[in-house]
């Protein structure tokens, strides 16, 4: 029985990474696919001519890069209002949590935490319909009750929106949207990007769990600790929340010395080739952050150039004249790139022409042509 329970608990470490390292290989999947959900369901006809402000799918489409460049909660969070204020006058996140909604952060109020600790009423008006339901919720001002009106003033058109952030499969959050004093209120954009950033937060978190296993995995085979119990852990009840990974039994192995030999040469050896394939080893905590972040900000850009150009690119690639070819595009996100990232410690790294080489043009800087800059 001994060593059945063995063989099982061997079995379940392997497993375990092997599903680490398969989730890792899949997240620029998950991005892309996460990119092409939210195209597919842009309303039909939407164009630039429909859009407030001259904005466009393009613009759309840059603002759910923005929001899948956070790596934490926060930023992801903070992103949707960053963006989402480009679609509306006046945003608020509403945190859910124990039965109550109480204020985060706000764009357009004048005071980026002017809702900080208030609480919504989650029983009345477009609030409870979009709490109840899980969908988006139009309203008036005067629905929201007489303590909002009195503490954050009426939009010109007293029309609000009320945005559920779900994860799994529980709301989460409430986002709240109005017109201000312009009118200003794109409902579907904004259901778009809180969509999104639903998708983008359920990945992250797939992302940590998995990391952590595979730590958790490394630690249990080098100390051979004795069984922990079993730990049951809820995501995303608290979108601030540590999210701590289930913690795995492991009965200690036969020859305990032995095997913590074996495992702490084979750690030792493995982690050699990790720490020098890493191009961020040397630097400080902050600086190798920043550049983690610009180098998956510029393979988002460059993906959302080959997903709105697949035609152009493959004639530049058998042409040998890509840059020509997509020069609008490539100069646009090369701008977007440089004033998020040019002022940075992630400025060196020159990750959006290497991202350009790689991705675009296979890394055969000749397909990109005579133009393109070296």
């Amino acid at each position: 029985m001994a060593e059945q329970n063995q063989k099982q608990n061997e079995l379940r470490q392997l497993v375990e990474q092997a599903v680490a390292q398969a989730f890792q290989l899949q997240i620029p999947q998950l991005q892309s696919q996460i990119v092409q959900i939210v195209l597919k369901a842009l309303p039909a006809g939407a164009s630039a001519a429909s859009a407030p402000h001259g904005e466009d799918a393009s613009s759309l489409v840059h603002a759910v890069s923005n929001i899948h460049a956070g790596s934490t909660q926060k930023e992801i969070l903070r992103a949707l209002l960053d963006s989402g204020g480009g679609y509306c006058s006046r945003i608020a996140l509403f945190v859910v949590k124990a039965g109550a909604a109480s204020g985060w952060q706000a764009r357009g109020f004048g005071d980026e935490e002017a809702v900080k600790d208030f609480s919504l009423d989650l029983n009345a008006g477009p609030v409870a319909h979009s709490y109840q339901n899980r969908v988006a919720t139009p309203g008036n001002i005067a629905e929201m009750g007489r303590r909002f009106v009195e503490q954050f003033d009426r939009p010109a058109n007293e029309q609000v929106l009320v945005l559920p952030l779900t994860l799994k499969e529980k709301v989460a959050a409430l986002v709240y949207a109005d017109g201000g004093d312009t009118g200003k209120l794109d409902s579907s954009s904004l259901e778009l990007l809180v969509i999104a950033t639903s998708a983008w937060l359920e990945v992250v978190s797939l992302r940590k769990q998995a990391a952590a296993k595979e730590d958790s995995t490394m630690v249990s085979r080098v100390e051979a600790p004795p069984p922990p119990p079993v730990q049951t852990v809820s995501s995303f009840s608290d979108p601030f929340a540590a999210h701590t990974p289930k913690h795995v039994p492991v009965s200690p192995e036969p020859a305990a010395a032995e095997v913590v030999e074996v495992a702490s040469a084979r750690a030792s050896a493995a982690a050699a080739p990790a720490t020098a394939a890493d191009p961020w080893a040397g630097m400080s905590p902050e600086d190798a952050d920043v550049h983690r972040k610009a180098q998956r900000f510029a393979r988002l850009l460059v993906d959302e150039i080959k997903l709105y150009n697949q035609a152009k690119v493959a004639e530049g690639r058998r042409h040998k004249d890509l840059y020509d070819r997509l020069k609008e595009d490539i100069d646009k996100s090369r701008g977007t790139f440089q004033k998020r990232y040019g002022n940075t410690a992630a400025a060196s790294g020159d990750y959006f022409h290497n991202e350009l080489l790689r991705s675009l043009a296979e890394d055969d800087i000749s397909i990109m042509g005579a133009n393109f800059r070296r």
